[in-house]
């Protein structure tokens, strides 16, 4: 009897010792660890929580060609997510094996409305996907193969097509690649143009960095909140 009792004492404590680390495990803050790797998921799936307006805004700041603060404006934002179709046959192959998640593509015009770009996010599961995809694409400036070009019909871009694309810039942010390729808007194929202004096309590289700069832009995790799994 005095030994059933001391089991059941013994049993008790125990349960009460292992409802206490519980509670405290449930209670507890989360560690800066914790929240480091809560932070990255949360950037990690902004592609696809965050609307296509925050990741494409309705303007965004450039510098011109003569140094001045210019604003290109967003023709439209692609309704289609999947990889294969946002870029060139020859490179789906790779985005395939780099497992990329998603790509999501807008169209802009630069102040003086002669000049189209299309804009092209690519989420990866991490930054080593992101990388091994981008070696892929051509260097130079190279515009094919690369990010397809993106237009609308009854607008200013709707003229840009595969046969426009000039130039291209590759910008790697995180588990992200931000892409574009950029034509002029009456639809000259690039092999009928005569030589270029080395300048022309600059701005396009803005357009990309403006654009990672926000992906990547750090928020405090809020546990509370839905975005954040701390």
């Amino acid at each position: 009897m005095l030994v059933a009792s001391a089991l059941t004492v013994s049993c008790a404590i125990v349960a009460g010792v292992g409802a206490s680390a519980a509670l405290a495990e449930l209670t507890r803050q989360p560690s800066q660890q914790e929240l480091r790797q809560a932070a990255a998921a949360e950037i990690s799936r902004r592609w696809q929580v965050w609307p296509a307006g925050k990741v494409f805004p309705a303007t965004v700041a450039y510098t011109g060609e003569q140094g001045g603060a210019e604003r290109a404006r967003r023709v439209g934002i692609s309704a289609r997510t999947d990889c294969v179709a946002a870029v060139d046959a020859a490179l789906r192959q790779t985005m395939r094996a780099a497992r990329c998640q998603g790509v999501l593509r807008a169209t802009y015009l630069d102040a003086l409305q002669g000049i189209v770009v299309t804009v092209g996010v690519a989420a990866f599961p991490d930054a080593g996907a992101a990388d091994s995809a981008a070696a892929a694409l051509p260097q130079g400036g190279k515009p094919a193969p690369g990010l397809r070009a993106l237009s609308f019909p009854r607008t200013v871009a709707d003229r840009f097509t595969a046969a426009g694309r000039q130039v291209a810039t590759v910008r790697r942010a995180g588990p992200y690649l931000v892409m574009t390729t950029a034509g002029q808007t009456d639809g000259r194929p690039a092999r009928a143009l005569g030589r270029q202004r080395p300048t022309m096309f600059t701005f396009t590289g803005d357009l990309a960095d403006r654009i990672a700069k926000e992906l990547l832009a750090p928020v405090l995790p809020d546990c509370a909140s839905k975005e954040f799994r701390c």
